[in-house]
């Protein structure tokens, strides 16, 4: 991996001008098409609210295999293509007007700010990726990488969505497959954020005791039992089985 010295940083550390990254070429199973190139080119240069992020985890959303095989092609033309929206790492480089991270802060989120809308090419599936400072936000200490890479785009999904529905306090929600990444998430902010007067919520019965840990007021086993058949009105449905494309 080629390097050169970094200037507008902390001396000791070497800037990366190229890395090692997952992609793909063609679309297809991501079994065919991802592959590892040893070399990707890094931009010479960061924009001014840009930060250079050494990546320690990375994780994939539905999102990314659905791009691979060709899903959204419309939107998102690129090829060759380095996938991955979510990344948690340390800080190696900042450009001239970022103000909210120093060389060495342990940072995570999602580097694609709006759905499908101007993707990056340098995705996080790499040793080294780029984002917006606006993007990111310092990683929690009692956080490990792997769990806070996990965290923004199932995040970000399960806000959005409890925005959509316009739910606030005192309003009620049916969360339809709850025990997910996604569906977690939405259950706890409809709880502590927004103030939900009464959550149910599927999942298979393995996982209806988390569901109750999640504080979940009526879990229901789909196994058992139709959610259709409920006596119970709601104010709100948050169907994960439709948003993932089950």
């Amino acid at each position: 991996m080629a390097t050169t010295e970094a200037s507008n940083t902390d001396p000791t550390i070497t800037i990366p001008t190229h890395t090692k990254a997952w992609f793909y070429s063609e679309h297809g199973k991501p079994s065919d098409v991802l592959k590892l190139h040893p070399n990707w080119s890094i931009p010479p240069q960061l924009k001014d609210d840009q930060v250079l992020i050494k990546v320690i985890a990375a994780s994939l959303n539905p999102v990314d295999y659905k791009r691979m095989h060709g899903m959204f092609k419309d939107n998102d033309p690129h090829l060759p293509i380095v996938p991955g929206y979510d990344v948690a790492g340390i800080v190696i480089k900042v450009g001239s007007k970022v103000e909210k991270f120093n060389v060495g802060d342990e940072i995570y989120g999602d580097i694609n700010e709006v759905g499908l809308s101007n993707l990056k090419i340098l995705g996080t599936l790499s040793e080294y990726t780029i984002a917006e400072e606006r993007l990111l936000a310092h990683k929690p200490k009692n956080l490990s990488f792997i769990e806070a890479a996990s965290i923004p785009l199932a995040m970000e999904t399960a806000y959005e969505g409890l925005e959509r529905v316009e739910l606030s306090a005192g309003k009620s929600i049916l969360v339809l497959g709850g025990a997910g990444g996604v569906g977690s998430y939405v259950i706890q902010l409809a709880k502590h954020v927004f103030g939900a007067s009464k959550i149910a919520a599927t999942a298979s019965t393995g996982k209806i005791e988390f569901l109750r840990k999640l504080g979940v007021d009526l879990p229901i086993d789909y196994t058992k039992e139709n959610f259709e058949d409920l006596p119970e009105k709601f104010d709100a449905v948050y169907d994960l089985g439709k948003l993932i494309g089950l």
